[in-house]
């Protein structure tokens, strides 16, 4: 259910079933008593809560692929006080396909506080974290290597000197290694190039990048199989990694899974962007109860998409109990 009217409609439906589990000797609340609720729970300690239930399900594996990457959640600003929307930065295991935690920020600018704060919250050993350009900062790179883990961060226009640096780098054509990969699949033909090097003579201030190791350039090249359009787009990133140019391609392609199995999920199956939820903390709230919902229903290996799988278990008892782990 997608809003506080259905939940509550739900519960009065299904009242017997969830009698097995919990009293509710008041009945099913209101969509009014929920609304509050929900406008009222400390998004903070909530997502305390989340994250140590997370990690009940899945432990984080070496090598892990972890993507932070931001999402504004539409429509829960307020325009007669001025609230803006909500801006969520979310930690996502991208093999064990779980939201290991998330920050909210009132701007996407403001995502370089809210990195540092959600590494403090996690567990992240061994694993490999990947940020877009807003998170290359030598504050980041410096924490995440202090929480025992590696780094790929891209290197954009926000860091043009170090960005001249690597690009100069490249050029030089030294002791690089290459890996290429083909992707025929979504109407689509790409070919991804990846070239890697140990080469950081040319960066300057080298030590204020903790751990540093190797610099990446990665080359997208796609052509739309109908209309036969072709773009090309350059990468780079910097890395705490040794040089492995198979491994970087399949780090940068991973690094996407948390647009296209999390952001993209929310938006589509889970309508987040429709939801007109402004009140208080209910937005930020229902977000994480989307992503509960959304952890239950990958977990479940069954070939059923995920929309049929959130409709399985709104209708059938005994696939919501599997689901639930009753």
């Amino acid at each position: 259910m997608d809003g506080w009217t259905a939940i509550s409609n739900f519960g009065k439906i299904k009242l017997d079933w969830l009698r097995l589990h919990f009293p509710f000797e008041a009945g099913i609340p209101s969509h009014d008593v929920l609304g509050g609720l929900f406008a009222r729970i400390d998004p903070n300690k909530f997502n305390e809560c989340f994250i140590e239930w997370i990690n009940t399900l899945s432990e984080i594996t070496k090598g892990e692929v972890i993507a932070f990457d931001g999402k504004t959640i539409r429509n829960s600003d307020e325009k007669k006080t001025g609230k803006s929307a909500l801006h969520v930065v979310s930690a996502y295991a991208t093999t064990n396909r779980v939201c290991l935690g998330q920050y909210c920020v009132d701007q996407k600018s403001n995502e370089i506080t809210a990195i540092p704060k959600l590494l403090d919250l996690l567990i992240i050993k061994d694993s490999i974290v990947t940020i877009d350009a807003m998170g290359c900062q030598k504050k980041i790179a410096k924490k995440i290597k202090e929480k025992e883990a590696d780094y790929l961060l891209m290197v954009k226009g926000n860091h043009k000197f170090l960005k001249q640096q690597v690009e100069a780098t490249f050029k030089q054509q030294t002791k690089i290694q290459t890996d290429k990969n083909h992707d025929l699949g979504h109407g689509r033909i790409e070919i991804r190039t990846c070239q890697v090097t140990e080469d950081l003579s040319l960066i300057k201030n080298i030590a204020e990048w903790k751990g540093i190791k190797s610099l990446v350039k990665v080359t997208s090249e796609r052509t739309d199989k109908q209309r036969g359009k072709y773009s090309k787009e350059v990468r780079y990133y910097i890395s705490s990694l040794t040089a492995n140019a198979n491994r970087f391609n399949q780090i940068v392609r991973q690094h996407w899974r948390v647009e296209n199995n999390l952001h993209w999920v929310l938006d589509v199956v889970f309508k987040e962007d429709q939801s007109l939820k402004k009140k208080g903390y209910s937005a930020l709230n229902f977000n994480m109860i989307n992503k509960v919902a959304l952890t239950l229903i990958d977990k479940d290996e069954s070939k059923k998409s995920k929309i049929l799988k959130r409709q399985s278990a709104a209708l059938d008892d005994n696939y919501r109990a599997k689901l639930l782990g009753f």
